[in-house]
């Protein structure tokens, strides 16, 4: 398995780079999220330290979260209860804090691993009825047909797209849209979620979970 290493910390990275590659792993590092963000098309997995030179790790998951589904494993020195509740509500598959064993670190990553072809063949597009949601190229299609969308509106579909099935709660896709629950983003969903769904015109696949979120699918 390709692995991408994103940590700015040259001896943390060196230890974990020389313990991946014993374990057979191809590795590649990158120390920006910037560089990151370029490089995950060419991994399996992504470990991801969050406190990073030009940006917050967290902000790098919700990118990676909006276009792909590819597994993403977060280790940091952030060990509060929101960081961490954060992290897995914008996708991270698990969540490990610094410091730790390598044995374990190597044994979360197999885990996650194994977990990988479970999630879908082809994570980038996700089909419900006559509703086809290609998240790589942010396209929508209703019975053939292109529906254009906003990019909120868009990212809004993704995130419930990618959860198909799957009760969503309005704090994640505040979490993974608009990065936090202030009232006006919060009042700025219900907006989004109205044309959304003026636009797909698929009403029977949109479904309000009545105190907790919303179901596509």
């Amino acid at each position: 398995m390709r692995i991408l290493v994103v940590e700015d910390d040259e001896g943390v990275a060196a230890a974990i780079v020389d313990a991946l590659v014993t374990r057979g792993h191809g590795v590649v590092r990158a120390a920006l999220a910037a560089e990151a963000a370029t490089l995950r098309h060419e991994v399996d997995l992504v470990l991801l330290d969050l406190g990073l030179p030009d940006g917050d790790g967290l902000e790098l998951l919700r990118t990676l979260r909006r276009s792909s589904d590819l597994p993403v494993l977060v280790l940091t020195a952030r060990a509060s209860e929101r960081d961490i509740v954060r992290g897995l509500r914008l996708g991270a598959d698990d969540y490990l804090v610094k410091p730790v064993r390598l044995a374990e670190l190597l044994a979360r990553i197999d885990a996650v691993a194994r977990r990988v072809p479970a999630r879908t063949t082809d994570p980038t597009i996700v089909e419900v009825a006559d509703v086809l949601v290609e998240l790589a190229a942010r396209r929508v299609t209703v019975a053939g047909v292109e529906r254009p969308l906003t990019g909120k509106e868009f990212d809004i579909l993704a995130v419930l797209a990618r959860n198909a099935g799957v009760a969503v709660s309005r704090q994640q896709l505040l979490d993974e849209v608009w990065g936090d629950a202030t009232v006006a983003a919060s009042r700025a969903l219900d907006v989004h979620l109205t044309a959304l769904r003026g636009k797909i015109d698929r009403p029977d696949l949109f479904t309000t979970v009545r105190g907790f979120g919303y179901r596509f699918g």
